[in-house]
């Protein structure tokens, strides 16, 4: 049971909503429409003149409110909103929508109309996410915020399977029916039972050489990665995550993507340190221990206008203590962001080529099933 918010928008020439009289006119054609539309209501009617728009209320009742907006640039918005309990009928179906627009684009003599299916809100499972979400819980305790290039997806979640909340963010565990369990840290995607593409493609696989080699995951708190790479017989594998609750949460209903890599925390292949990955970091460098790869498994690459902050501080800092731990031919592993957010990866890339000694790149790409859109993928080595 949510509220349920249809949406309407109509583009209208601007010489017919220039007057309040012709806004009158306009509002007074939707609600003939909406009478045919809404039999079942008593329409209300009621108008304000605002300042560069018209604005009408066409029914409001304990369960449903119908507004409509007229803007003195010639756009037209019509909000539907109403509560839809369980095992209840739609007010509208989506015939009755599609038919709805036509019939008030014709009368309206709109050059362009759009409407959205019902958005849910208020339901006890949140079904939306943000795309090229950047999640930031770092592996340290200092910097936690989150970021995102504003687009809503849509997802097909049915259940919600675990819910808590650590010192550090909020830990979800959802099943969505096409996807599997996802794992969503405050409200955004990170990691589902479809995308072993994501962790393939990060690693690398079929590209580099991991046998017999020393590696440090950063992060990495829900076992993918690390389950993988042990598959490819390396010498040894230390994982610095900051977060104990979430390798609980995975290791229960995520083993699909772990394993039971995160049942333990040390064997001879590998060891899972919970901490401050930057103070280990600064530890491994002072005791001299260096890496044949580094996988930054932490955040994503802030979408902002300017390499400033402390999410692109902490950035700069796992490069510089990164590089600190890398044997000479070693090589730095990350995943980016979205490939449509051109701006923030180039920012990401200056940065690259700021570090000394200088270092180079390449990149790869795959399309991950529950981000719902192509990823950028980075290999760094030094020039």
């Amino acid at each position: 049971m949510a509220l349920q918010t249809i949406l309407f928008d109509f583009t209208l020439d601007a010489e017919k909503t220039a007057t309040s009289s012709q806004r009158q006119d306009v509002a007074r054609v939707v609600r003939n429409e909406l009478e045919h539309v809404f039999s079942q209501l008593e329409l209300a009617y009621s108008m304000e003149s605002l300042d560069g728009g018209y604005f009408a209320v066409l029914h409001e009742n304990k369960e449903t409110i119908i507004t409509c907006r007229i803007f003195q640039k010639g756009l037209l918005t019509i909000n539907v909103e109403y509560y839809l309990a369980d095992g209840k009928e739609p007010l509208m179906s989506f015939d009755t929508m599609r038919t709805m627009e036509l019939i008030l684009r014709q009368k309206l003599d709109s050059d362009r109309s759009k409407y959205l299916p019902p958005i849910k809100r208020g339901g006890y499972i949140d079904i939306y996410m943000t795309s090229s979400a950047c999640m930031y819980t770092f592996s340290s305790p200092k910097v936690i915020a989150s970021m995102q290039n504003e687009r809503i997806i849509e997802y097909d979640i049915d259940t919600l399977v675990y819910e808590a909340r650590s010192p550090f963010q909020k830990i979800q565990i959802m099943h969505s029916k096409t996807l599997g369990n996802m794992l969503i840290l405050d409200e955004l995607q990170n990691i589902a039972e479809s995308d072993l593409i994501y962790t393939e493609t990060l690693m690398g696989r079929g590209i580099e050489n991991y046998e017999g080699k020393e590696i440090c995951i950063l992060g990495g708190g829900d076992g993918a990665l690390l389950y993988e790479l042990l598959k490819e017989k390396p010498k040894h594998v230390v994982m610095l995550e900051i977060d104990e609750l979430v390798m609980q949460a995975c290791n229960k209903y995520l083993n699909t993507i772990c394993g039971d890599v995160l049942e333990k925390r040390k064997t001879e292949q590998y060891e899972i340190i919970v901490g401050d990955c930057v103070e280990y970091m600064k530890k491994f460098i002072a005791d001299g221990r260096k890496f044949d790869y580094v996988f930054g498994d932490l955040t994503d690459i802030p979408i902002s206008g300017a390499p400033i902050g402390e999410c692109w501080d902490f950035i700069r800092t796992i490069f510089e203590h990164s590089f600190k731990l890398l044997k000479p031919d070693g090589k730095f592993l990350t995943h980016g962001n979205g490939t449509s957010c051109l701006e923030s990866l180039q920012l990401f890339e200056d940065q690259l080529r700021l570090l000394k000694p200088k270092v180079k790149f390449t990149t790869s790409k795959a399309f991950v099933p529950s981000f719902m859109e192509e990823w950028l993928f980075y290999q760094v080595t030094f020039a």
